[in-house]
């Protein structure tokens, strides 16, 4: 508010000063030349009376420019010639290039000493010369060869001198000559006149100063005056801008108050508005309670599936091995040695299964949306699935389990934290995912081995039985390792079996994903239901566990488990939450 006045009032207070500011301005346009020749018009006649000298003096026929432009030229013609010449070579051109220096210094001692003439028509000039120098351009001096010499070329009458009796021209550059200038300390007058003409200059500098003193002061009144009477002004308006001010503040106030008013009310409105919006919120929060409550039973009676599925999948696994030794006792009649040996075999089959469903039902009979979670050996767990299923994968799957294990402790044991069904349910589909993919890369050596139409062909050469026998007597092998990184208990399950392509690794954790081949060498099963791995990563994101997958076609793959640190299970809760 206050910006736009302060500019009003600085307008006001210039206002007055416009008539003699354009007054004075076009005084010193039109006087300003005038002046300038009355007060230097000698001088700037005897700085162009001095260039023509230079320019059309000569000796004989040939001018001082003509000279330096030949010069010019030849330094020019002698860097050419001296471009590639060693120094041994280079001495008659810097000779001719030197001797044609010397000529342009007798041509100024030649002008400075005899008096000269500017045309031979015209009057003599006799000026007397105090100082005549030659300079050469940076550029020229770039452009030709270094062992030529570019130095001034200087004249000096030696003759004493002092700073008031002579004029000086410098940085004279000759007509159609850009690499040279011409710097002149001369004398056009004599001495006596000259301090005459200096007085004169000093009387006239006087007198224009004194008018422009004058003409300053009328100029100065005149801005008082106008001062003074915008200042009248200003006051007057200060006076009327305060009434009308007045007058404002009044009807301000009034509206204020007036607002006031309407501001409560509104305020009155708005909080009966947030009252009701608390309640519209409270509301929708016990909605989303209870909405999140039913989402939480859904993803709890699916995780329960989920986990029945895996059970009745590693169930269906357990049974193969009792249903071919019952085939087998029915069907091949053995000996009462091995018939007692696969009745007891069956026998631990059939209590292992009974175990399970203990667990299964153990597991529904507990809160289902939380599992238990202990202190777990690790390596025993390792070592009862390599007992349980060590000789079945030997006999029937024809693949060896071995283990790598670590110690943590004395007492040979790497304990986690976690539930020991859940863990156990993992480690069995690990086992049994190896088993498909060795299964899977047997058959691809057996089909590597045996061209394509060789049966039709006739019979086989040495060379395709050896590959045939070497792919039937290829072993699967699957190592489960554990081991202590950066603190924290991991395992490993490794096998040697057919692997995977970068997208199966990607999708292979996902529900229903499954690669599995009806060529699968185990009875019942032809193709898998995509649950193994699903589960398994359900439980480990459970126990807080992290799965790295490796793998390439061919060349088998690797699984790694990393466990969180015991202290971490030591702070966690003894049962948790299972979630999908």
């Amino acid at each position: 508010m206050n910006e736009p006045s302060s500019w009003r009032s600085r307008l006001r207070w210039l206002w007055p000063m416009l008539a003699p500011l354009l007054l004075g301005g076009l005084v010193f346009y039109f006087l300003r030349e005038p002046l300038l020749i009355w007060r230097d018009g000698e001088a700037l006649y005897d700085e162009q009376a001095m260039m023509e000298w230079v320019r059309e003096a000569r000796i004989g026929s040939t001018t001082l420019p003509d000279l330096i432009r030949k010069f010019v030229a030849l330094s020019k013609e002698s860097s050419t010639k001296l471009k590639d010449l060693p120094d041994d070579n280079a001495g008659p051109i810097v000779f001719l290039h030197a001797q044609k220096r010397a000529e342009i210094y007798e041509m100024l001692q030649a002008l400075c000493l005899p008096p000269s003439k500017i045309y031979t028509s015209q009057l003599p000039l006799f000026p007397v010369i105090y100082r005549l120098e030659v300079r050469f351009s940076d550029e020229l001096k770039q452009s030709c060869d270094k062992r030529l010499t570019f130095d001034p070329i200087v004249w000096d009458s030696e003759n004493p001198r002092h700073k008031h009796q002579f004029r000086e021209l410098k940085g004279y550059r000759l007509p159609r000559n850009e690499h040279a200038t011409i710097e002149i300390q001369y004398q056009l007058h004599a001495y006596m006149q000259k301090q005459l003409k200096e007085r004169e200059d000093d009387a006239r500098r006087r007198l224009i100063n004194i008018w422009v003193l004058f003409f300053a002061s009328l100029a100065l009144l005149w801005m008082l005056f106008s001062q003074r009477r915008e200042a009248e002004r200003d006051r007057q308006r200060q006076v009327i801008d305060q009434q009308i001010q007045d007058s404002k503040q009044k009807h301000l106030e009034e509206e204020l108050r007036r607002q006031e008013a309407e501001r409560k009310q509104e305020e009155a409105e708005r909080q009966r508005l947030e009252e009701e919006l608390r309640r519209q919120e409270a509301e929708r929060e016990k909605q989303v309670a209870e909405t999140h409550a039913l989402e939480l039973k859904s993803q709890m009676f699916h995780s329960i599936g989920v986990m029945a599925k895996s059970y009745a999948h590693n169930i269906k696994n357990l049974l193969v091995r009792p249903n071919d030794l019952l085939r087998r006792c029915l069907d091949e009649r053995p000996s009462p040695e091995d018939g007692k040996r696969m009745l007891g075999e069956i026998q631990q089959t059939l209590g292992t299964v009974t175990e399970r469903l203990q667990e299964i039902l153990h597991t529904v009979q507990r809160d289902p949306n939380k599992f238990e979670r202990k202190r777990v050996d690790l390596n025993a767990l390792v070592r009862d699935i390599h007992a349980t299923w060590s000789e079945q994968a030997e006999s029937k799957w024809k693949m060896r389990v071995e283990l790598d294990l670590h110690a943590a402790g004395a007492d040979g044991a790497l304990h986690v934290g976690g539930d020991r069904s859940h863990l156990q349910q993992t480690l069995e589909n690990f086992l049994f995912n190896a088993r498909d993919a060795i299964s899977e890369m047997r058959n691809q050596l057996r089909k590597q081995a045996r061209p394509d139409g060789a049966a039709r062909s006739g019979p086989l050469d040495d060379a395709q039985r050896q590959a045939l026998i070497a792919a039937a007597g290829w072993k699967g092998r699957v190592i489960f390792r554990t081991m202590v990184v950066d603190g924290q208990a991991t395992l490993e399950v490794e096998d040697n079996g057919i692997g995977m392509s970068e997208e199966t690794r990607r999708h292979c954790t996902e529900s229903h994903y499954s690669t599995k081949r009806n060529n699968a060498l185990y009875a019942g099963l032809s193709a898998g239901m995509g649950l193994g791995l699903s589960f398994v990563q359900m439980i480990l994101e459970h126990h807080g566990a992290a799965l790295e997958i490796y793998s390439e076609p061919m060349h088998g793959a690797r699984f790694r488990i990393r466990f969180p640190t015991m202290s971490s299970h030591a702070a966690a809760p003894e049962s948790l939450t299972i979630s999908d």
